[in-house]
């Protein structure tokens, strides 16, 4: 049977299409010699379209104060990682998040409760751009963490089938995360490829640890809610046209028709504020 690390390292290698590969080396090439990896993932990865989309990238980088210099940011991305931006690169558009080589290991992990990282990278991802091969091979350890820490955090139910136990995994990071995508979206995720997930069960079953356990997930909520707001924040200051993406991401994934009203559009923390009682409310958030 084939490591985890080992299906990691070929799932990672994939080749994607070459305007993914160039706007990854454009994103890095914003940020010098502090960049050490970028990877690509998301509902563009998966569906296989780029077109009139968002793609999603994590930058991965040295450190936040090689990246940023000694300002806002730095502190900021320390803070409250990532940091989110948005990109454009010959026709296509992009947010890429941020984060150090040593946040990107400790946020696959265990040692956190946070299911941002993790609940992503337990996905397929691709390692688009790598300094050189021990940024690659971090990359690599640091995706490794996150699937076992995803089945590990769910705990397995009693006669659970190991796709069931994917799905019910990724339903309780929906839960804690604030999410505008459908109710059923997350199974989705493991149906869109039930092969990788069957390939990759055993190896990232036997690499949880002996001493894991599941549970927690009242804390993970209501933790996650509340960071989900502080990014949000966060990113409203970084991500031109955030408020706009904003609405297309929640019209796109709850089947909703939000329009943005121009002082949506100059203060998008005020909008995403004013809106989001509505979309509690409403289901289109949750």
């Amino acid at each position: 049977m084939p490591s985890l690390r080992d299906l990691v390292a070929e799932e990672l290698s994939q080749p994607v299409d070459p305007r993914v590969s160039a706007m990854a080396e454009a994103i890095a090439a914003k940020y010098g010699k502090a960049s050490r990896a970028v990877l690509f993932y998301g509902s563009c990865l998966r569906e296989k379209q780029l077109d009139g989309l968002m793609l999603d990238f994590y930058l991965i980088v040295s450190s936040y104060r090689e990246a940023y210099g000694r300002g806002w940011l730095a502190f900021a991305n320390r803070l409250i990682p990532p940091n989110v931006f948005y990109y454009e690169h010959d026709g296509l558009a992009a947010k890429y998040a941020v984060l150090s080589e040593a946040d990107f290991h400790r946020l696959n992990g265990p040692e956190t409760r946070s299911v941002s990282v993790w609940a992503r990278f337990a996905q397929p991802s691709r390692l688009v751009w790598a300094r050189d091969d021990a940024a690659k091979a971090k990359a690599v350890a640091a995706v490794s963490r996150a699937a076992p820490t995803l089945l590990s955090a769910a705990g397995r139910l009693d006669a659970e089938s190991p796709l069931d136990w994917w799905r019910r995994a990724f339903a309780l990071t929906y839960s804690a995360e604030l999410r505008a995508e459908r109710k059923g979206r997350s199974g989705s995720i493991v149906d869109i490829d039930p092969d990788r997930y069957t390939r990759f069960s055993q190896a990232a079953m036997a690499a949880i640890p002996a001493e894991a356990a599941g549970g927690g997930w009242g804390i993970r909520r209501l933790e996650g809610k509340i960071l989900s707001v502080a990014r949000l924040a966060k990113a409203s200051t970084t991500f031109d046209g955030g408020a706009d993406y904003i609405a297309w991401k929640i019209n796109r994934h709850a089947g909703t028709n939000i329009e943005l009203r121009p002082w949506q559009r100059r203060f998008p923390l005020l909008a995403a504020i004013s809106l989001l009682p509505r979309l509690l409310r409403s289901g289109a958030v949750r």
